[in-house]
């Protein structure tokens, strides 16, 4: 579970930081939050270690990171009120484990079928991103 140096979230580097905006450290993830905000509050949870699969982490690490992924949708239903929160772990291009947490609203985007990895439709001001940061770090 070190690092990958082909990967944008071991690297921290600018493919990763041209997404999302780091919000902080959980207790064996950090989370994000993405630029592009059709789904208002999206974030990511992004596992510590590089690991490919859920299945790689033991019980205590799975517990863990499941743990750390309730605690943020747990915060993002409480700052936004979505209708539903959709989870997803895909990774096919991006070979290490997160998980999107995605607020959906009624009568809004995608409401009643799958999100859209990046609509590319809604970007916000920096102070914009840093209100929503600050709604969620109130509500972790």
């Amino acid at each position: 579970m070190g690092l990958n140096k082909d990967c944008m979230y071991c690297m921290k580097d600018e493919r990763r930081d041209n997404l999302m905006i780091e919000i902080c450290d959980l207790e064996v993830s950090t989370v994000f939050l993405f630029r592009e905000q059709t789904y208002t509050g999206r974030c990511n949870v992004v596992y510590k270690g590089h690991v490919k699969e859920l299945y790689e982490l033991d019980s205590q690490e799975l517990s863990a990171y499941m743990n750390d992924v309730k605690k943020v949708a747990a915060a993002v239903d409480k700052a936004f009120q979505p209708g539903k929160i959709n989870y997803g772990a895909y990774g096919d291009k991006m070979h290490h484990l997160h998980m999107h947490i995605v607020p959906k609203y009624e009568g809004k985007e995608d409401w009643g079928s799958t999100f859209v990895m990046n609509p590319d439709k809604t970007y916000l001001t920096e102070e914009q991103y840093k209100e929503i940061i600050e709604t969620i770090k109130k509500s972790l």
